[in-house]
This record gives C-alpha cells, structure tokens and sequence, in this order.
C-alpha cells in the first residue's frame, strides 16, 4: 500500500511538470502579479479574471483569439455610477459625479519578449466609459483606437495582452484624447506619457492574458 501511495504521488508530480513546466508555459510569479482590482475581459469561450496563459488545445482558443473574436466585454463591479434614488442622488450632487472611465489595451512584448522594440502596441483604446456601463458589459464610450486581435508573431513566444482600466480626470474629452492618439501610431506608443498627459494615475484594476501565435 505505501509503495503504491508513493508511486501515485510520484505520478502526480511528474505528470503536472510535464504539462506546464515541460511545455515552457508556466505563468511566472512576475506575470501573475500584474492583476488586481477585478476587471474582467470576457471574450466568447474565455473569460480573463485573473492573469493567465491562454492554453493550445483541442478548443482553439489561440486561433480565435486572432482570426474569430471582435472585442471582448469589459465588466468592472466596483465602477462608480449615478445614484438611484433620492438619498444617494443627494449625496452625489452634494459630493460626486457619475465618472468616466478609460480602457486601453497593450502588447508589451512587440514583436517578442526578448526583443520589445516595438512596445507597447496599442490594440485598443476606448474612452468616456459610465460606470453603469462598466457594470453591466455594455460598453458605450468613444472608441480612439479600433479593436486589434491579439496576433503574436510566428516563433516569438508567449506575448501579454494588458488591459488597463483608468478613470479620467474631468473635464478631460474624447475629443481631446483624440487628437493626441492619432498623433501616434500603434506601435511603439508611449503609454507612461500618455498617462502623465491626461493626469490618469495608476489604472483602477488591470488584468492580462499570455498568449502565443496560433500555429506554433
């Protein structure tokens, strides 16, 4: 009996590191420490709560990822909205306002990892976000940058797909955010300037996924 529990237990750990740690795909403890504050990206058949590796399996997750899927819903619970009935309304006059929220989507890792020259890549930005919007998935801001698939070069690696949640700072406009995006390209944007300029802070939540081209 004991030769068989250690033999099990053998089994157990050998077959674990050859599924993760074998395959080169185990979410270090750097990468998994870059989400906080619940934000959730839900895209058809995945849902990113929490920082993770997207799998190559039978489900071809990867490939829809990059040639099937527009953009995923964004949900954050604890966004601030508008008060609902005439106590919290209120005391939203006396001392808030309904807030807005930016998201932005990066590719820190273009064209690899290894060689970021081309960091961050701008997948996606969108602006003027309700909270009650943020609350329900139903996105209705001003979208600055149109939605770009998630598309790792063949051989490159894993790359991180980093979605950031700020609130903006009032009166900042779309129409302002605007002008200066389109001064930029994709690739190559500076996302610490760009958050100094409209005087963002730090994101409210943040989450990522890692993700590898689909035919490697």
């Amino acid at each position: 009996m004991t030769f068989l529990l250690l033999f099990s237990l053998f089994c157990g750990c050998t077959c674990g590191f050859s599924q993760s740690e074998a395959s080169g795909e185990t979410l270090s403890s750097e990468d998994a420490s870059f989400c906080g504050g619940d934000l959730e990206v839900i895209y058809p058949e995945l849902k990113v709560d929490q920082c993770l590796i997207v799998p190559k399996d039978d489900m071809n997750l990867r490939k829809k990822l990059t040639k099937e899927w527009s953009a995923p819903t964004i949900l954050y619970p604890h966004a601030h909205q508008m008060a609902t009935n005439f106590e919290e309304g209120l005391l939203w006059l006396l001392c808030l306002k309904d807030r807005e929220y930016l998201v932005v989507m990066v590719d820190p890792d273009a064209p690899s990892r290894g060689n970021s020259k081309m960091a961050h890549w701008r997948h996606w930005l969108v602006v003027n976000l309700q909270g009650s919007q943020l609350k329900n998935g139903t996105l209705q801001g001003t979208t600055v940058t149109d939605y770009a698939s998630p598309s790792p070069p063949p051989s490159s690696g894993l790359h991180r797909y980093q979605f950031l949640l700020y609130e903006q700072q009032p009166p900042t406009e779309a129409e302002s955010i605007g002008r200066h995006v389109k001064k930029s390209r994709r690739g190559q944007w500076d996302l610490k300037a760009f958050v100094e300029r409209f005087l963002l802070g730090n994101p409210v939540a943040q989450v990522q996924f890692l993700t590898a081209n689909y035919q490697d």
